[in-house]
């Protein structure tokens, strides 16, 4: 993987995106392990910062993601998985991670 750019840490993000709606899914980070089993298996890999473990996404609730076309950026630093998604994707039962707009309230003191 000679062109892929990885952080200092050895990991580049990778946003998911459900491959029938366009709809963006989640961020996720990946390791060369995680990219290799995820091409490999054709599910989407993480490596987990947080645990620092690999992360097979689903593997406890059964929502995996069954991948179908996997991208680079112009940069090769960000990754695009287009996926199908086997359920609710964000670990709170929703369908994607990205359901709480972000408001000037949210970073302006004194705007609530």
């Amino acid at each position: 993987m000679t062109d892929i750019v990885f952080n200092e840490k050895g990991l580049i993000p990778a946003i998911v995106q459900d491959v029938n709606t366009g709809e963006v899914l989640m961020l996720g980070y990946m390791n060369e392990e995680a990219i290799r089993l995820t091409l490999s298996s054709n599910e989407v890999w993480f490596y987990s910062r947080s645990r620092q473990v690999m992360w097979h996404k689903g593997e406890t609730s059964g929502n995996r993601l069954i991948v179908s076309e996997v991208w680079k950026d112009c940069d090769s630093d960000t990754i695009l998985v287009k996926a199908k998604p086997l359920g609710p994707v964000c670990h709170t039962g929703n369908n994607t991670c990205f359901f709480q707009k972000l408001n000037k309230k949210d970073i302006e003191p004194g705007l609530g």
